[in-house]
């Protein structure tokens, strides 16, 4: 079963499910934490508004939470990809194909990053146009902005 939870961090509302002891959903918006939650889903929550709020505050560059996903052979090949990009920087969709070998398959690339439901943690903020601007994202480009911000990056939306 998994389990809700809900916090803002830096203004942005978090959502995120928890099953068995590993992150299974991490997006944005404002939802309910579930009540009657066991012990331990309530301490991997601890551990991850602990982790993101270091993140926001500019002091994580990378997440030590459990998480576990389910999709593609090819969407978990670019979600792999996604946790390669090192924080501050950020590719474009056709480079990140180009990294995992996939050269020419940016729209697929692009289609992957589009099913992440494990936002932030697998950091498909980092993915830009081939033209250099923000591109669309499941928080909304004003909160992709946000997220590059944090990490040092400045880039007007588009």
């Amino acid at each position: 079963m998994v389990f809700q939870f809900s916090d803002k961090f830096d203004g942005i509302g978090i959502i995120c499910g928890i099953e068995d002891g590993a992150v299974v959903y991490l997006g944005f918006g404002e939802g309910e934490t579930d009540s009657d939650v066991p012990e331990g889903e309530l301490e991997l929550w601890g551990r991850v508004r602990s982790e993101l709020a270091e993140y926001f505050e500019g002091k994580r560059r990378e997440f030590d939470i459990p998480i576990k996903y389910s999709g593609t052979d090819f969407q978990r090949l670019v979600w792999e990809g996604l946790r390669r990009i090192p924080y501050g920087q950020t590719r474009s969709y056709g480079e990140l194909a180009e990294m995992i070998g996939r050269p020419g398959a940016a729209r697929a690339v692009g289609g992957a990053c589009n099913k992440n439901h494990i936002c932030v943690i697998i950091p498909c903020h980092r993915v830009i146009g081939a033209n250099r601007t923000l591109t669309g994202f499941g928080g909304g480009v004003e909160v992709k902005a946000r997220l590059l911000e944090v990490e040092g990056k400045d880039f007007k939306k588009t």
